[in-house]
């Protein structure tokens, strides 16, 4: 929306589409949901699977063996190596690989062949492949997996899988810490590129939330959630149960996508500063919550990151690099779990107790994922709320696209690398609409419209 200058005065991302998941899910025997809820994403079914067995453990008050939970971390780790592999080098890192102002056929996997030469590719095609066979020998299927069940696992590792999974995991550390040098070559040693990292249109100073250990480093699959302020000072920590009095979420009619807030705050509008309740998830998220990796090249890489930027580092495009960051700690975390001798133990799953009330966090690729469920006496949902990352950062990412806008939209005028550069701002947060609002359409018909002071719309430009 333009003001009467000509300017853009506000810009909002409309999400019209209902799937409708929470809905049906409601009558359904407990021990489905984590079968039917990885339906949600084809993306992240790891991370609706293991939220959902998190939240039945709770519910029917079971704690899991160590060899299960060890098991199920380096399931999730293995999602987050396919995951972040698939975004770096298919989603958003083609705009830095290949440009931002390149053709638009030119900004996809193939463009990044051309520019990176077809051994690269070959190598991301095998690693992406990697972190999804670890997910497919611990969870029996690749994309939607079947083995988490509440109080551990279906099946043990065997000794052969192990082995292979070790394999696979240190040639993934390779792969990060090359994709890292990557970064640094075409990132982070181009000016313009640096500019554009730090440009008022692509910074915005939120709150960050995130799933840490109990040193606080970043733990995807367990522990509780830190959220710093702006400054980067500590705000709240809460453990899963406790998500309620601490998250709130809104409704605006324009949306069919929830605005989670921070409650002891409360909803500010579409702002950003410490007096805002707006907070982010993701990868850069989860690096400014925490104080460190807990694996070492990771931590060294992180403080390159931190010792660059000053931390919290608030530039949207940074989430590119702390997901880099995050692959490489996902590869060295495999490592360590593939190496440990009791995950091969063959006590994986511990009886459970009475169905009542659970509540699951694990960090998706994308950011926290709460999964909360209400059972009756037979075990059957009774009520379900899911708040996933990009609902969780979709008020940030309305205020990424309203800033952004603002620094490339000037006299009215609209084209395609405008859009291009418009949706950077939000593709760096690695958005799933399909977990957002359960939509079912595996595409995103993105349309920028241009609204002058009277609400009269002036252009569009879509694809």
């Amino acid at each position: 929306f333009l003001n009467e200058a000509g300017e853009v005065e506000n810009a909002y991302l409309k999400v019209p589409e209902l799937r409708g998941f929470e809905a049906f899910c409601l009558g359904r025997q407990a021990e489905l949901m984590p079968i039917i809820t990885t339906r949600i994403c084809g993306v992240c079914p790891v991370a609706h699977h293991y939220a959902s067995v998190k939240a039945l453990d709770a519910a029917f008050k079971v704690t899991p063996p160590p060899a299960a939970k060890k098991l199920r971390e380096l399931q999730y780790v293995g999602y987050i190596i396919y995951d972040h592999t698939l975004h770096f080098y298919y989603l958003g890192g083609p705009d830095f690989i290949v440009g931002p102002d390149a053709p638009a056929e030119k900004r996809n996997i193939l463009g990044v062949i051309e520019k990176a030469g077809l051994d690269v590719t070959m190598e991301v095609i095998k690693h992406r492949a990697y972190g999804q066979k670890i997910t497919e020998i611990i969870g029996g299927k690749a994309t939607h997996p079947v083995s988490g069940l509440p109080g551990g696992l279906s099946k043990p590792l065997s000794e052969e899988n192990r082995l292979s999974i070790l394999e696979m995991a240190r040639s993934s550390v390779n792969f990060a810490q090359f994709t890292l040098q990557l970064f640094h070559d075409l990132v982070l040693d181009n000016p313009r590129y640096m500019d554009m990292i730090k440009s008022d249109a692509y910074t915005m100073r939120t709150h960050y939330a995130g799933t840490v250990d109990a040193k606080n480093r970043v733990n995807f699959y367990d522990g509780d959630v830190r959220v710093v302020d702006p400054a980067g000072k500590e705000f709240t920590r809460f453990a899963a149960a406790d998500y309620q009095e601490h998250i709130q979420e809104r409704s605006e009619e324009w949306t069919y996508s929830k605005l989670p807030f921070l409650r002891k705050i409360g909803w500010k509008g579409f702002t950003d500063g410490p007096d805002s309740g707006i907070y982010r998830v993701g990868p850069l998220a989860r690096l400014n919550a925490a104080e460190g990796m807990a694996t070492p090249l990771a931590q060294k890489e992180y403080e390159t990151m931190f010792g660059m930027l000053g931390k919290p580092a608030h530039g949207t495009l940074v989430f590119h690099w702390a997901r880099l960051i995050e692959l490489l700690y996902a590869a060295e975390r495999a490592v360590e779990l593939a190496s440990d001798p009791e995950i091969t133990s063959t006590h994986v799953r511990n009886p459970v107790g009475e169905p009542g009330e659970g509540i699951g966090i694990v960090e998706a690729a994308r950011g926290t994922l709460i999964h909360h469920y209400k059972l009756d006496e037979n075990a059957l949902v009774r009520k379900a709320n899911m708040i996933v990352a990009t609902t969780n950062n979709y008020p940030s990412i309305c205020l990424s696209i309203r800033d952004a806008a603002r620094g490339l939209i000037h006299e009215g005028k609209v084209d395609e690398a405008i859009l291009n550069k418009v949706e950077m701002a939000f593709r760096a947060y690695d958005p799933c609409f399909g977990c957002a609002t359960h939509f079912a359409v595996g595409q995103m018909p993105l349309e920028v419209q241009l609204f002058d002071h009277n609400k009269k719309l002036l252009d569009s430009v879509s694809r």
